[in-house]
């Protein structure tokens, strides 16, 4: 089970963007990153295609999964993840900060 997932609200910890919070776009679990919305953007040159236009496009990079921390959905603030299992068996993810379980 993973501490981080798709559509996840991520702050950036450490790099160009420390503090800018985004939602998470897609999780590379083999490579233990991830593309976070409008966070580390690049340029890059594109060829043109019959579907897009050639040129400079900005385009989001990876992020190692270490530099970005899950945003605790009652304080706001980055937290820590944990795990826990409910009585009904289920296991969820569980913010440490407050204790708040994040899965619903």
């Amino acid at each position: 089970m993973q501490k981080i997932r798709k559509g996840d609200k991520v702050k950036v910890l450490t790099g160009r963007d420390k503090g800018r919070e985004g939602q998470v776009l897609k999780v590379l679990p083999k490579e233990n990153r991830a593309l976070v919305q409008g966070i580390n953007m690049v340029s890059r040159h594109q060829k043109q295609t019959a579907r897009s236009e050639g040129g400079i496009v900005s385009k989001e990079s990876p992020i190692d999964l270490s530099n970005i921390a899950l945003i605790d959905p009652s304080t706001g603030k980055a937290t820590r993840v944990g795990f826990k299992t409910l009585a009904d068996g289920r296991k969820v993810r569980v913010a440490k900060g407050s204790g708040e379980v994040i899965d619903v």
